[in-house]
């Protein structure tokens, strides 16, 4: 009796409570769109277009077609063959659909695109042409490479920076390789796929720090003794290369005058920023940057915007199958197997092309939001279009202005361009970091670096001035900043210390 009643309490139903997060396909779907830039969120519709028969773009005739409905199958008397034959196309498309079912069990196809970064808004140009992410993929087409390998690579190329270079941890891309786009790839594979990458063209592309990009540039180069010079330096002493301390490098790798000459003359050559240079080498015609957002200030101070449409249809589910599965759906009763299975089909291309629809309205509602933030945040600047406008404005202050994730805000602000009265400018731009001071006053570092360049830039070039006199320069204008930071901002901007701006 005794076992029996230990037996029953050890029965004992037990709760736990477990914290988990899923993110649902739609939601997937939205985060891949919202990254997109416009010229390739129209090649994205045109790709599910293709893939769903289910889903097409607005007709100007299908106003008409509601107006005008004769209750026949014919054309409208003043519909042009082009718009008849698409209309016959898709209804041509479900009859072949219908006739293939049992063996359409695939699922929608997933988009395996990177972020398409573009060059800075100085050298952006309208028109048809090649950009430098376009380049890139083109090498891509001389490898032998699984769908797999070939996506991890396009990948890898959308996430590169201006520079060339990439910035993101190889396991940030393997995590949203699997989040967003269903590629199941280790850290290692993707190291392999970039490794692959680094022999592209330039030299130093895909590199994860200007010291590996240099090391790149070197290591196709003839074997020579210079060659090996270059890689001791670069590799053993980069410190004492970023400062230009030439004449302790010399003594250490104990060398001529001539020797030494001979090599920094070389190290001068190699190019921090291949992805730039590559933009520089190919021409301004070149470049093609097309805004997602035009904004216009009005004299009177009004400022307003619209989202980039031009080329992006208005989508609709496609009446053939509405109609087609009211249809099937009034005779549910009396359905054979055949029938069923048409029925599953259709709905599952139906809710596909809606699900899509919602996706695409949820994006510009994002988009929309975000640039309205943006504009309130740093309306100055919109106004005058001066840089010293632009104030401390980082990725949160902007997620808290709409309500949006960080996440969601990074997307928006990651690939996209704005249209000025003031010029072509990427998002990121008007982002700024904010350097506090002693007495707590909040600057901008953009404001900082600019007035730092303004400094140098009016020097005596006979006596240039030290981080020292810098300091004092930028305090007497208003930015009251540490002599460290003076030497950190400089040497961001690519400024030499003061006895090499001799």
């Amino acid at each position: 009796m005794s076992d029996k009643f230990n037996q029953i309490q050890d029965q004992r139903l037990t709760q736990t409570q477990k914290l988990t997060q899923s993110i649902s396909q739609q939601q997937m779907l939205v985060s891949s769109l919202i990254e997109l830039p416009v010229t390739q969120l129209t090649d994205r519709i045109n790709t599910e277009m293709n893939d769903n028969p289910a889903l097409e773009a607005e007709s100007p005739y299908d106003a008409l077609s509601e107006a005008h409905d004769t209750g026949t199958d014919e054309g409208l008397p003043d519909e042009d063959y082009s718009a008849q034959k698409e209309r016959e196309d898709r209804q041509s498309a479900l009859d072949e659909a219908l006739a293939g079912i049992g063996r359409d069990d695939e699922e929608l196809p997933v988009y395996h695109g990177g972020s398409n970064l573009a060059e800075e808004h100085e050298e952006a140009v309208y028109g048809e042409g090649t950009s430098f992410y376009d380049l890139l993929n083109e090498q891509i087409g001389e490898l032998e490479l699984t769908d797999e390998e070939h996506d991890i690579m396009e990948y890898l190329i959308g996430s590169l920076d201006d520079d060339g270079l990439l910035r993101k941890p190889l396991d940030m891309i393997s995590d949203e390789l699997a989040i967003y786009h269903h590629i199941d790839a280790s850290t290692d594979t993707v190291a392999r796929a970039l490794s692959r990458l680094q022999e592209f063209d330039p030299a130093g592309i895909g590199a994860r720090s200007l010291q590996e990009c240099l090391q790149l540039q070197i290591a196709r180069r003839a074997d020579s003794k210079l060659k090996q010079l270059m890689q001791n330096v670069v590799t053993n002493y980069f410190d004492d290369f970023t400062r230009k301390h030439w004449t302790k490098i010399q003594q250490a790798l104990g060398l001529t005058d001539i020797q030494a000459e001979a090599l920094f003359r070389e190290l001068r050559k190699l190019n921090p920023r291949p992805g730039a240079s590559m933009g520089e080498t190919l021409g301004r015609s070149l470049q093609q940057i097309t805004p997602d957002y035009i904004i216009d200030t009005q004299d009177d101070g009004t400022i307003t915007f619209v989202l980039n449409q031009s080329d992006v249809p208005e989508l609709k589910v496609s009446q053939s199958f509405i109609d087609s599965m009211r249809e099937y759906q009034d005779n549910k009763e009396h359905m054979s197997r055949n029938a069923k299975e048409a029925l599953f089909y259709i709905k599952k291309k139906v809710e596909a092309a809606q699900g899509f629809i919602e996706a695409i309205k949820t994006r510009r509602r994002t988009l929309t939001l975000t640039m309205q933030a943006i504009i309130t945040l740093q309306r100055q600047f919109f106004l005058d279009g001066d840089e010293a406008s632009l104030r401390p404005m980082i990725l949160k202050d902007v997620a808290q202005k709409t309500g949006l994730d960080l996440s969601t805000i990074s997307r928006v602000s990651n690939s996209k361009y704005a249209q000025t009265r003031w010029g072509i400018f990427p998002l990121r731009h008007f982002f700024s970091d904010s350097y506090v001071t002693e007495s707590g006053e909040e600057l901008s570092t953009r404001q900082i670096k600019a007035t730092l360049r303004e400094i140098v830039d009016s020097e005596d070039r006979n006596s240039p001035l030290s981080d020292e006199a810098i300091k004092d320069a930028l305090a007497k204008r208003g930015y009251p900043i540490a002599r460290r930071t003076v030497a950190k901002y400089r040497e961001l901007l690519g400024i030499p210390i003061a006895r090499l701006r001799k």
